[in-house]
């Protein structure tokens, strides 16, 4: 017969849940996160104002009109604009 475990004991397996649960779910995040390494330090890329600052905010990566995940974190007015971020943007306003 087993005995359920009061609140205050320590759990016997990793894979009974609490800290450990909350562990593997956040590996699995940073897992999917997969931030992409390339021409961000290039270009400045077009991203919406509140996921910019929700990046400020949080340190989550933001994702460009092209497709290029990142952490902002340098000014955006000393480098060129993306080319791609460019074309897709003009293609939504016209």
């Amino acid at each position: 017969m087993s005995m359920p475990l009061a609140s205050n004991q320590p759990l016997d397996s990793p894979d009974q849940g609490g800290l450990a649960t909350l562990d593997r779910e956040l590996e699995e995040l940073i897992r999917e996160e997969n931030i992409e390494p390339g021409d961000h330090e290039r270009f400045s890329h077009y991203v919406k104002k509140d996921k910019i600052l929700e990046s400020a905010l949080t340190g989550k990566p933001v994702r460009a009109l092209c497709g290029k995940k990142w952490t902002p974190g340098r000014d955006p007015e000393k480098f060129p604009v993306c080319p791609t971020c460019k074309e897709i943007y003009e293609s939504l306003i016209s």
